[in-house]
């Protein structure tokens, strides 16, 4: 975790009065080994980004939908997070709208939209742009959530960075690319694999929904939308080697930015 995350717990934010939805892999026979700092263990995808997410935003409700289920995703009284560690690939070539979704990415889509939910988007492990083709394909969820108002993109960097240790994207993260609707909702963090043995965006955007959670435990007033603002808006580029927006987007997520003001707006 960032030193960011320990201070933000100090203040006396650590996620309360938010729900974080993990809408992920919670039934499949597919389990890998990682570990978070409290010893080896064999998890599902969805068992890991939960408790990612749960372990950056200690006092935030966490609940769990499998993503194998075409229901809609429920919102939750309060300031809802939704993070979604998973993409839906299909031939390139259509739009977003040609695609018929169901009723649980219907939802998300119809939240991200609205403002109505934070949608930390894992930004893809492809080393493309976001919405680019790869072996032919490409994610529509990403392509669906161009433009939208509290959705945000999120890659994965090596390392935190520091501004006398500035840091790097991970190879194979996907990147904000040219389109500025996207450059302008795209954030990284560090995603240290080589500490857990766990690599990828899917490790990056629950580290996004912990923060907005945070962040929301402190400005209990703010909507989903002015909290995606403030965590785009207090961005760091310092951090970064290299920084373009091409790449990174807005920059590298700073807790303690995002949390520095009195009240947003």
């Amino acid at each position: 975790m960032s030193p960011d995350v320990g201070a933000a717990w100090r203040a006396g934010y650590k996620g309360k009065g938010v729900t974080i939805t993990i809408v992920d892999d919670f039934s499949s026979t597919s389990r890998f080994s990682g570990n978070f700092g409290v010893g080896v263990q064999t998890q599902r995808h969805g068992e890991w980004t939960r408790e990612e997410a749960s372990m950056i935003a200690p006092l935030a409700t966490i609940r769990s939908k499998d993503f194998s289920t075409a229901s809609s995703v429920t919102l939750a009284p309060g300031l809802n997070v939704l993070n979604l560690s998973y993409g839906m690939y299909a031939k390139a070539g259509y739009s977003a709208n040609q695609i018929g979704w169901s009723a649980e990415e219907a939802s998300i889509i119809s939240y991200a939209t609205k403002g109505t939910a934070v949608v930390s988007k894992a930004a893809g492990n492809d080393s493309v742009a976001v919405g680019g083709i790869t072996g032919g394909q490409q994610d529509y969820l990403d392509l669906a959530l161009i433009g939208k108002t509290s959705a945000i993109f999120v890659g994965a960097l090596n390392a935190n960075g520091t501004t006398s240790n500035p840091t790097g994207m991970a190879w194979y993260s996907n990147t904000a690319g040219s389109n500025p609707l996207v450059q302008s909702h795209f954030l990284v963090v560090g995603v240290a694999g080589d500490k857990t043995g766990l690599y990828g965006t899917s490790f990056a955007a629950p580290i996004i929904s912990g923060y907005a959670a945070i962040v929301g435990s402190k400005f209990t007033k703010a909507t989903p939308t002015q909290i995606t603002n403030q965590l785009l808006n207090t961005a760091r580029t310092d951090t970064l080697i290299g920084y373009s927006p091409s790449v990174y987007g807005k920059g590298e997520a700073s807790l303690s930015r995002a949390l520095a003001p009195v009240s947003i707006k």
